[in-house]
């Protein structure tokens, strides 16, 4: 999927390299904003976070069992980022959630827009997903500013929703079903929607 110079594709063992040079180069603008695993309870051993081979194992394993679709996000060819879409749930619900991150040297460049909107149409037009979420920390604001100018809807507070940064954090729940876009979230960004203005991120 592409729009412009920016592209989602499925994220693959090969871009282990260059996958951990961007991540590596981004640490401390990623950090505060990154999921950490919660202390292991008493007579357990803590968690390890995954290798990247182990991580895109798991990642695949959850996609063919239709639980999620994980993409790297690429800009004018070049890994910039990841974008996942976690959490499906099919019967009554067909909902899932976006979390993604950015390469801090596209930041301001429309690339993550661009990514959840192509997502997002993914979701709705070809999955068959009725309901897409993205959980932000309040104080997040670039990436508030994302589902912001996309349209999705301000849902309310999920307090301690997710161990982020070493602790539990709030997070605001935003929100966008299929029948609000059926020109597609994509289509209605670049036509000019209201909540559009603005400085690019």
């Amino acid at each position: 999927m592409a729009d412009g110079s920016t592209a989602l594709r499925p994220v693959k063992l090969r871009d282990q390299r260059a996958w951990r040079e961007v991540n590596q180069r981004n640490r401390d603008w990623l950090r505060p904003w990154e999921a950490t695993i919660p202390p292991a309870p008493p007579g357990h051993h803590p968690a390890r976070r995954p290798t990247f081979r182990q991580m895109v194992r798991h990642l695949r394993a959850e996609a063919q069992a239709g639980r999620m679709l994980p993409f790297v996000v690429e800009y004018e060819g070049r890994l910039a980022g990841q974008l996942t879409v976690a959490g499906i749930t099919w019967g009554s619900m067909c909902s899932g959630h976006i979390g993604y991150w950015v390469d801090r040297e596209v930041a301001g460049r429309g690339v993550m827009p661009t990514a959840v909107a192509l997502a997002t149409d993914h979701c709705f037009r070809r999955v068959g997903l009725h309901r897409i979420e993205v959980c932000i920390r309040p104080e997040n604001h670039p990436s508030r500013r994302v589902v912001e100018k996309l349209g999705f809807r301000e849902e309310g507070v999920r307090p301690r929703y997710l161990h982020i940064d070493g602790a539990w954090r709030d997070h605001l729940v935003f929100a966008l079903t299929a029948e609000e876009v059926p020109e597609g979230v994509l289509a209605r960004w670049r036509n000019g929607s209201p909540r559009t203005e603005g400085r690019m991120l």
